[in-house]
């Protein structure tokens, strides 16, 4: 969706207000949890829906 956008990983962390390390771990999908608020800024920037940029994985058991 970024690259749909043609925004960088520091200009989309720069108008959410995030650090870049902490949205790269979000879009590298290390991330175990993500604020609301958070989901809400990217997609009112990347002007699309939550669907658009996550996906669901199912947690394989160890």
């Amino acid at each position: 969706m970024m690259a749909r956008r043609k925004i960088s990983l520091g200009e989309l962390a720069e108008k959410i207000d995030i650090t870049p390390a902490n949205l790269s771990i979000l879009k590298t999908g290390k991330a175990k949890a993500i604020r609301f608020s958070t989901l809400e800024a990217i997609c009112k920037v990347l002007d699309c829906q939550p669907a658009d940029i996550l996906e669901y994985q199912e947690e394989i058991s160890k």
